[in-house]
C-alpha cells in the first residue's frame, strides 16, 4: 500500500525542468557496470527526450535496478519473476525517469509513457498528460500514441475527444485517421467512423492513405453488417 501512495503522490505532483537528463543515485549507493551505457543514454535524452529507443533502454537499466533484491538470494527463484511489490518499484523507477525527461519543452514521448502509467489509478490526468504530449508533437506520432493507449485501455470516447480536438489531417501521421476510424466504431458510432475515413481524402501522401482507407473502409462495412436492423 506505501507503494502505490507513494506511485499515486507522483502521479499527481507537478512536472518540473530542474532535473531533467540527471542521474538519480544515492552517493553512498556502488557504481555499477551499467552506469556509462545510463549516463550516455541520458546524455540522448537530453538532446533528444522523444528517443524512444533510447528512453526504453534507460527505462530497463532503471526497471531492473529497482527490481533488484539484494537480500534475496534463492537459487530456486525464477530470476524472470518480480513480486508485486518489486514490479512497482520498478513502476515507481521507470515514472520518476519519464517525470525527469517531461519537463524539456520538446518531450512529449516521456509524457505518453506518464500516461500510460497512471492510467489506471487518475485517467483525468492521464489524459492530460497525454494531450500536452499531443500539443508538443507537430507530427501527430504524440497524438497516435496516445489514442492508441486509450484505445487499448478501453476508452474509445475520451479516445475520439483527445483526437478530434487536435487532429491536423493534412499535417499529422494518417495513423492517426486510423484510430479516430476504430475508436469510431468501438465507440458504435458508425456514422461518425464513415466521417473520419472520408477525412483522411485531405492527405497529401495518397500512397501512405490508399491502404489504410481500404482497411477501414471493411471495419466499417464489417460494422453496419454486425449493427441489429
Amino acid at each position: 500500500m506505501a507503494l502505490m501512495h507513494r506511485l499515486r503522490r507522483l502521479i499527481r505532483r507537478p512536472l518540473s525542468a530542474s532535473t531533467v537528463g540527471t542521474r538519480r543515485q544515492s552517493p553512498s549507493a556502488p557504481r555499477r557496470g551499467d552506469v556509462g551505457h545510463e549516463d550516455a543514454l541520458r546524455a540522448q535524452l537530453t538532446d533528444d527526450p522523444n528517443n524512444e529507443e533510447a528512453f526504453a533502454a534507460l527505462a530497463e537499466i532503471v526497471r531492473r535496478r529497482a527490481a533488484e533484491d539484494p537480500t534475496l538470494d534463492d537459487p530456486l527463484r525464477d530470476s524472470d519473476e518480480i513480486p508485486e511489490s518489486k514490479q512497482r518499484e520498478a513502476d515507481l523507477a521507470v515514472w520518476s525517469l519519464a517525470e525527469e525527461l517531461a519537463g524539456h519543452p520538446r518531450g512529449w514521448y516521456p509524457l505518453i509513457e506518464l500516461g500510460r502509467l497512471s492510467l489506471a489509478d487518475d485517467p483525468e490526468g492521464a489524459v492530460r498528460r497525454l494531450i500536452t504530449a499531443a500539443e508538443r508533437d507537430p507530427d501527430g506520432n504524440a497524438l497516435a500514441e496516445g489514442l492508441a493507449i486509450l484505445r487499448e485501455a478501453g476508452m474509445p470516447v475520451e479516445a475520439l475527444g483527445l483526437g478530434i480536438g487536435h487532429w491536423r489531417v493534412r499535417e499529422h501521421s494518417p495513423v492517426v485517421g486510423k484510430h479516430l476510424v476504430l475508436a469510431a466504431l468501438e465507440a458504435g458510432r458508425v456514422f461518425e467512423a464513415k466521417q473520419h475515413l472520408r477525412a483522411l481524402d485531405l492527405h497529401p501522401d495518397t500512397r501512405a492513405v490508399k491502404p489504410l482507407q481500404q482497411e477501414l473502409a471493411k471495419a466499417i462495412a464489417a460494422a453496419e453488417q454486425a449493427t441489429p436492423r
